[in-house]
């Protein structure tokens, strides 16, 4: 997320909390060659099996909440 937060990351504010951006079509994401390098490397391990990465389904709730309070 910080690269796309450093080189696009501009959120305008519309109508007190809403935003003006409210989908791709208006809000420029990272493009691939834009990005850093990324290396994956998973390893053996007697552990349990787990996720990989970060989980976006905690930004959902106030996401969703937004779209209804600014959909109005």
């Amino acid at each position: 997320m910080a690269p796309q937060a450093a080189l696009h990351g501009e959120i305008t504010p519309k109508n007190g909390p809403c935003v003006a951006q409210t989908n791709f079509d208006n809000y420029q994401m990272l493009r691939m060659n834009e990005a850093p390098a990324i290396e994956v490397h998973i390893i053996n391990s007697a552990e349990a099996a787990g996720g990989m990465g970060e989980t976006g389904t905690s930004a959902i709730v106030p996401a969703i909440a937004n779209v209804i309070f600014c959909r109005r």
